[in-house]
């Protein structure tokens, strides 16, 4: 058989069957991968290269050397999800940098880490001063993370004490002009509610590239068409404000009355509505 031939045949098993391996290796980014992960994709990568240039003059011991580097990992992966000993010894440990805001010298010379190298990747996870550092720790896959100290942290709602409602994940339910049912059953909602939505801001199916509802409900569109401007939904605002002028005009009624039975219910129910918007602010005013 020529040897183009020959590379041909076994360029495409291999194709094929390097698909698969990878089907079944672990899924990580490749910029956070340890560095015995690095090797064994360098490795597998090799081998399968030599292969298929007919390098290796006897394929099945090419192939025996690929199954060797491709199971292994695989049988390791399985092996470290049982056993914390098999992880630490395969991956290594997590290391303490920064404790209580003192630098732990001892681990940095570990890891081998000069000081200006440890400042740039302080500065690289947006931590300018040192003193502001409250813990950092290197992972396994050399990456460090970092946590300030407690008046160093942006303020959150939690902080504030202010009640925000959760969000799920935002479902796709028109992209490219077609429709998806899948999006919309998630979302609980049917073709008549989105083209119901679709008529009152005044787009056409064909023009929408993406559209999504989020959890509230609210449905975003992008068009085709980059000049057309979607009006933005107010059915929540509205809702809210409808609410507010009611709990507005129970406390005027309260005031003007003179029966004090009358005053008494306007100022209760009043009440009752001042609740319901504090209740309903997290989800109909962000």
């Amino acid at each position: 058989m020529n040897s183009w031939l020959i590379i041909l045949f076994n360029s495409i098993i291999l194709f094929f069957l390097t698909l698969v391996v990878t089907r079944f290796m672990k899924k990580r980014n490749l910029s956070k991968v340890t560095p015995f992960e690095f090797i064994s994709y360098v490795v597998i990568a090799l081998i399968v290269t030599l292969i298929s240039l007919d390098i290796i003059a006897n394929i099945y011991f090419g192939l025996t050397a690929l199954a060797v580097w491709s199971l292994l990992p695989i049988i390791l992966d399985y092996a470290s999800m049982k056993s914390k000993w098999i992880y630490n010894m395969i991956n290594g440990k997590e290391r303490v940098l920064i404790k209580d805001g003192k630098v732990m010298e001892d681990n940095l010379a570990k890891e081998r880490m000069t000081g200006q190298e440890f400042l740039q990747e302080l500065r690289s996870k947006k931590s300018f001063n040192l003193a502001d550092v409250e813990f950092a720790v290197m992972e396994t896959t050399g990456d460090i993370n970092v946590s300030l100290k407690a008046d160093k942290r942006p303020v959150t709602s939690y902080d504030l004490g202010i009640k925000v409602a959760s969000r799920s994940e935002p479902q796709t339910v028109i992209l490219d002009g077609n429709i998806l049912n899948e999006g919309l059953t998630n979302s609980g909602l049917n073709r008549n509610w989105l083209k119901t939505e679709l008529e009152n801001k005044g787009v056409v199916l064909d023009n929408v590239f993406i559209g999504e509802v989020d959890s509230s409900g609210d449905l975003y569109l992008d068009l085709f068409d980059d000049v057309i401007q979607v009006p933005k939904s107010q059915n929540k605002e509205m809702l809210y404000a409808s609410i507010q002028k009611s709990q507005a005009d129970l406390m005027t009624f309260a005031l003007e009355t003179k029966n004090e039975s009358a005053k008494s219910m306007y100022l209760r129910n009043a009440g009752e509505l001042d609740k319901v918007m504090k209740k309903l602010e997290p989800y109909l005013l962000r």
